[in-house]
């Protein structure tokens, strides 16, 4: 016997439906490339949506064609977002980070019919623009007053004259929810990028996980800023989330230095934010420097890669905001879990907490976990034993586009490629990437552990730990250090500094400092590209 409930399908126009309806007065605010300012509402953004639309069919997109774009965080990217999922074509977030030759591969291999980009990219797309061999119409994503004067692209289309020229009298389509309606492409730190290609089922799906309290928390009483690109996994599905609670939008544009964050989370009220460590690094510096505070962010969401502990202390002893650090990938569309506390944490001391929030998280429902062995079996959940982490759920890729890859299961489950455990509490903390552990006299040191201890030194900026070759325990552990500006620190001092913070024979066997550590397109660091700059390293003889 089958339920009497109404059959609507998750799609993802239904969000904008319902912001422009029930929350039609709440502002979306950007910085633009131009400069300025911009201001409008959940009404008009919706209004828009649906001019573009009109004018992405009147170009000759149809449904499941891909329309890519090169943009930062604003109302434009985000009337994309609507306009061409709503339409039932596949919007492609293209990453402008990555090298030319990976965005021609990547716009040739989604197909993409259009290709629309913020003026700041215009020298990238100039560079692409003759060797793709797919995008039909390219489009600058600006008024007719500031379309450049040569931009040696033919026939470049203006988007506001795309949006000026239709009217909002256009009736979203209803389809299958399982559709495809958005296409984000993995950093590609080996081998060529793969596509990750999600559903509207999927992402309203998603998106109804990361608005719960014990997620990301999200209320019409917020006021979010996504610093984390809208090319990044769809800004971490905040775009989608802002829309079903009605939250305030704030979007901050090509400015993600220190300075021009903290201005716009004063000057618009920023309850909410999210990012990568790196960004926060930055941020947190500026602030410290000039001795300033926040107002009304109470909480930032850190992801992407591990957030340092030293970080979540300074956020909440020095400005009193809470992390919630959170793990996710791009196969996850991409939210798995989040450190939300549980109610016997509260009780806890402030130490034991900082433990808590330290970790990846518990699962946000939808999401299965659990760890294995090299055999297959699975770990228990005590906090003690470390495996592969598998996950499986609805938002969870099941093979990668065009069957890129091969096979991306394993008996029903995705292997994320990273080594974690999970604590009997079901918090998961992940220890490192498979490819990224150190094997020293056949035991396991976690490399995490390592960055994080280094990273609470006052003198470090940012430290990675790689594995050298070691002529008697085969491998052993390598930091490389980036010092705070001015900074004073030795290696003798920097190795000392972990004596009794860990096994002993854990500690690096040596310190090496340099002037930067390669960064992915994502801001993680690039472990394999600092493994080949320091490929003839040998360890000093004891």
């Amino acid at each position: 016997m089958n339920g009497l409930m109404m059959q609507q399908p998750l799609l993802i126009s239904s969000l904008l439906v319902h912001a422009e309806r029930h929350h039609g007065e709440r502002e979306v605010v950007s910085r633009r490339v131009e400069g300025d300012i911009h201001r409008y509402t959940y009404r008009e953004l919706a209004a828009r949506s649906r001019r573009l639309a009109k004018a992405l069919a009147a170009l000759g997109v149809k449904p499941s064609e891909r329309v890519g774009t090169l943009a930062w965080n604003g109302y434009r990217h985000m009337e994309l977002y609507y306009a061409v999922s709503g339409a039932g074509s596949v919007l492609h977030t293209i990453n402008p980070r990555l090298h030319p030759d990976q965005i021609v591969y990547i716009a040739d291999h989604a197909e993409d019919q259009v290709l629309c980009f913020d003026l700041s990219f215009l020298p990238l797309v100039q560079a692409v623009a003759g060797r793709t061999k797919t995008i039909r119409h390219f489009v600058a994503m600006t008024d007719r007053a500031h379309m450049p004067a040569d931009p040696k692209i033919p026939n470049l289309l203006c988007y506001e004259d795309l949006v000026d020229g239709q009217d909002d009298r256009y009736d979203w389509p209803v389809f299958d929810e399982n559709t495809a309606s958005s296409l984000c492409y993995t950093s590609g730190t080996t081998g060529n990028p793969k596509g990750v290609l999600y559903s509207h089922r999927s992402t309203v799906l998603h998106t109804f996980a990361i608005a719960l309290p014990d997620a990301l928390n999200c209320s019409a009483s917020d006021a979010i800023l996504p610093v984390v690109p809208m090319f990044h996994v769809n800004a971490w599905g905040l775009p989608y989330a802002a829309c079903m609670t009605g939250a305030k939008l704030v979007f901050p544009g090509p400015g993600l230095d220190g300075k021009s964050l903290y201005e716009l989370f004063e000057a618009e009220q920023v309850t909410v934010s999210a990012g990568v460590p790196t960004v926060w690094q930055a941020l947190l510096a500026y602030v410290d420097a000039n001795g300033l505070k926040f107002s009304t962010m109470r909480r930032t969401v850190v992801g992407g890669s591990a957030c340092p502990p030293a970080m979540l202390r300074q956020f909440a002893e020095d400005y009193d905001v809470h992390v919630l650090h959170a793990w996710g990938m791009t196969e996850m569309s991409p939210v798995g879990t989040v450190a939300a506390f549980k109610p016997q944490h509260l009780a806890q001391p402030v130490e034991e907490r900082y433990a808590v929030m330290s970790k990846q998280g518990r699962a946000v429902y939808g999401v299965d976990m659990k760890i294995v062995d090299p055999a297959g079996r699975e770990l228990p959940w005590g906090g003690a034993a470390s495996g592969d982490l598998l996950v499986r759920g609805p938002w969870v890729l099941s093979r990668y586009f065009k069957g890129e890859g091969g096979e991306a299961l394993r008996d029903g489950w995705f292997p994320t490629g990273d080594v974690a455990r999970i604590d009997a509490e079901g918090y998961m903390q992940i220890t490192d990437r498979s490819k990224d552990v150190i094997k020293s006299g056949g035991e396991w040191i976690g490399s995490i552990d390592l960055e994080n201890i280094a990273m609470a030194h006052p003198a470090v900026a940012i430290a990675a730990c790689i594995a050298v070759p070691h002529p008697k325990w085969d491998e052993r552990p390598l930091l490389v250090v980036v010092k705070k500006p001015g900074a004073e620190l030795t290696k003798e001092e920097l190795l000392g500094f972990y004596e009794g913070k860990i096994a002993k024979w854990w500690t690096p066997d040596d310190v090496v400092f340099v002037d930067a550590i390669p960064l992915g397109a994502t801001g993680k660091m690039q472990k394999n590209r600092l493994r080949q700059m320091l490929k003839d390293y040998r360890l000093p003889v004891a």
